[in-house]
């Protein structure tokens, strides 16, 4: 019985409650409540399909990757625009990155912060979960790419989930 009555994705059941509190009209008893049942049964209905626990181990962290990341965005969104008002052609290239991440969440967690940052996008996941296959709109060389992600991004995920 007790099973059934704890959060078996605390970090999912937080965050539905905390966004179901934003779309409501205000906080009130009726919200909570209904916010608290959504929290609990979302991740109840949904379990079969995490076949495990995320693996965040150093979830304070997070605050400071999503810091640097919302950062990079900005940055990123300039130099994009920049090279698309000059008359420079820009150099665009596949790129395969070899992935040092093993948990599934990491690896979608860097694909994710890939894709969202502006000039860059993940086109692919290879089938065996080793590497990406990235889309930079102006890269030098591969190296190039593989050198940022990897330091910018890989190394604090690295940290984080492993």
């Amino acid at each position: 019985m007790l099973d059934r009555l704890t959060f078996p994705q605390p970090w999912l059941s937080l965050s539905l409650f905390l966004i179901w509190q934003f779309l409501s009209e205000g906080v009130s008893g009726g919200s909570v409540v209904l916010g608290l049942v959504l929290a609990w049964a979302i991740p109840q209905l949904t379990q079969g399909f995490w076949p495990e626990r995320p693996s965040l181990l150093k979830w304070w962290r997070m605050p400071g990757y999503l810091v640097h990341v919302l950062r990079d965005i900005v940055v990123a969104s300039f130099e994009v625009a920049a090279l698309i008002l000059s008359a420079r052609r820009p150099r665009s290239a596949f790129v395969v990155y070899p992935l040092e991440l093993t948990d599934p969440l990491a690896i979608t967690v860097l694909a994710g912060t890939i894709s969202l940052t502006p000039g860059t996008v993940t086109v692919d996941v290879s089938d065996d979960h080793k590497s990406l296959l990235i889309h930079a709109l102006d890269a030098e060389s591969d190296e190039e790419v593989i050198h940022s992600i990897r330091n910018r991004y890989e190394r604090r995920l690295l940290e984080m989930f492993e």
